[in-house]
């Protein structure tokens, strides 16, 4: 078990919301577009089948998926999306990236550093934070549905390398080769989640004063909120009062 930063769990409070005004289904029909151009076979591509499970999940129709992989695979016109990965620092120098995806590079670059300068942040170079993260399967699980041994017991044998206490939820991070190993042994144990994601987990936290955690917050609430916006992840551990 190791420490929290209270992000994750903040972040997926923010999802229903976000399910509401139909952003989480513009997300993923990215991200499955974007997927789908190594192979419109989910079985065979790994981070397609966690797309279009995460779409599901949030029930999405079969026919949007269908179409969102037939664009990335080119079947249809529409597959035109870049990826990006914005990094820089927040208020109380937290660092953080920004996963973009957009038809439209210029525009969201100038977005993005719009967001970071006004939010009293700073956009940096290519690599200047990206090492201070690790690519990894994050799967939270609501603590009324395991217990810590349950959870150490399924997710290690099916080959998960943490878990950690995330305030309401447990969050179990493993290789991203081992996402879909450890998800089906939650499924197969009944045990629902609140999410799954293969996503940019830090290695070490930097703890935010109250005088810039509000600040920070609002810059990446900011950030969540343009439309070609993924995902945004911080070294930042907000503690207690922050998250609430």
């Amino acid at each position: 078990m190791s420490g929290h930063s209270k992000w994750a769990t903040i972040k997926h409070k923010k999802a229903a919301l976000d399910a509401k005004r139909g952003k989480m289904f513009t997300r993923l029909i990215k991200e499955i577009v974007i997927a789908a151009r190594s192979g419109g076979d989910p079985d065979g591509n790994p981070r397609l089948r966690t797309a279009v499970l995460a779409a599901k999940a949030v029930s999405m129709p079969a026919d949007n998926i269908k179409r969102a992989i037939m664009r990335g695979t080119g079947e249809l016109e529409g597959g035109q999306i870049d990826e990006i990965m914005f990094e820089g620092y927040g208020p109380g120098g937290a660092a953080i990236l920004v996963s973009v995806a957009t038809d439209n590079r210029n525009r969201t670059v100038a977005d993005i550093r719009h967001i970071f300068s006004k939010q009293g942040g700073n956009m940096g170079e290519v690599g200047s934070v990206a090492w201070m993260f690790d690519r990894k399967s994050q799967i939270l699980i609501e603590k009324e549905k395991a217990t810590e041994d349950q959870l150490m017991e399924f997710a290690l044998e099916a080959g998960a390398d943490d878990v950690r206490d995330e305030g309401e939820n447990w969050e179990v991070l493993s290789a991203p080769e081992s996402h879909h190993m450890v998800l089906e042994a939650f499924r197969k144990a009944n045990i629902e989640t609140v999410s799954a994601e293969i996503a940019m987990i830090p290695k070490n936290l930097v703890a935010v004063d109250q005088k810039h955690a509000g600040s920070l917050m609002k810059l990446m609430e900011t950030m969540e909120e343009h439309d070609d916006v993924q995902n945004v992840y911080t070294n930042a551990d907000f503690g207690e009062e922050a998250s609430e």
